[in-house]
């Protein structure tokens, strides 16, 4: 498989999981967009690096997710958009009763509101190209719901909601929209968690990640950054050109349950 003389736009990808969707693609051949908002020089120094390392053009583009203008703007100012992965999020935890307004609508616009404003921009730059993958990051969150995450569970159920009406809008096109909903990822804000969770329970690491922060994952073991991104390079490939509209589960068996 190759996605040469693709580019792809990953949202949210200086860091984590968008920035290893980036690496992966960039492995096949894509061209790259990479996205935050901080727009620093260890942006534009991530972006240099994976164009020397996979001889493909790689650039980044500072927008903010949370602005409707600036999400069109990044697909704009790409240029181009044959894969669009929506990985931009943010997350708050509090009571409903007591969650703060303001993080709510943050959270509602950077996880939610930006998936809208990015497909609807890149859909007709797919169409004009005769191709396209729209891969939108939601959760396993976005199958289930845990208490005290209102507005990041209510995100990500209507990112899977959009999934799917975009997959039907597109079904008799060459293009698809599909879901991936990981359960509990490691990434390094993770793993910085671990000592501080084995501390506050008076537990080992090992016993704060099997019996809290691995709770709800039956598998015991995180999802890896490497295993999400091998599943957005698949949704990529002739393979998954009939899969459409609909949500990957990789979460060790959270929501078989």
């Amino acid at each position: 498989m190759s996605l040469k003389d693709k580019t792809a736009i990953v949202t949210g990808s200086n860091s984590g999981i968008g920035l290893g969707i980036a690496r992966a693609l960039a492995r096949e051949g894509a061209d790259v967009v990479l996205n935050s908002f901080t727009d620093s020089e260890d942006d534009h120094a991530l972006a240099s690096e994976i164009a020397q390392d996979h001889g493909v053009v790689a650039r980044y583009i500072q927008a903010d997710m949370s602005k409707a203008e600036e999400c069109r703007g990044l697909i704009e100012k790409a240029g181009a958009c044959d894969i669009l992965v929506n990985n931009a999020g943010i997350q708050h935890v509090a009571p409903i009763d007591s969650f703060p307004a303001e993080k709510w609508d943050a959270i509602i616009a950077i996880n939610m509101n930006s998936v809208f404003h990015t497909t609807a921009a890149a859909l007709p730059m797919m169409r004009k190209a005769g191709w396209g993958r729209v891969i939108n990051v939601a959760s396993g969150h976005g199958l289930r719901a845990s208490p005290f995450k209102s507005a990041y569970v209510t995100a990500k159920h209507g990112v899977v909601g959009m999934t799917k009406v975009v997959g039907l809008e597109t079904a008799k096109e060459p293009i698809t929209c599909n879901a991936i909903c990981p359960g509990y990822v490691l990434t390094p804000l993770v793993e910085a968690q671990i000592p501080d969770t084995a501390k506050e329970y008076g537990i080992s690491e090992d016993e704060a990640v099997e019996k809290v922060i691995l709770a709800k994952q039956p598998s015991k073991e995180f999802v890896t950054v490497e295993q999400l991104a091998g599943i957005a390079v698949f949704l990529c490939s002739d393979s998954a050109a009939q899969i459409t509209g609909t949500s990957i589960a990789a979460d060790g068996g959270w929501t078989a349950q």
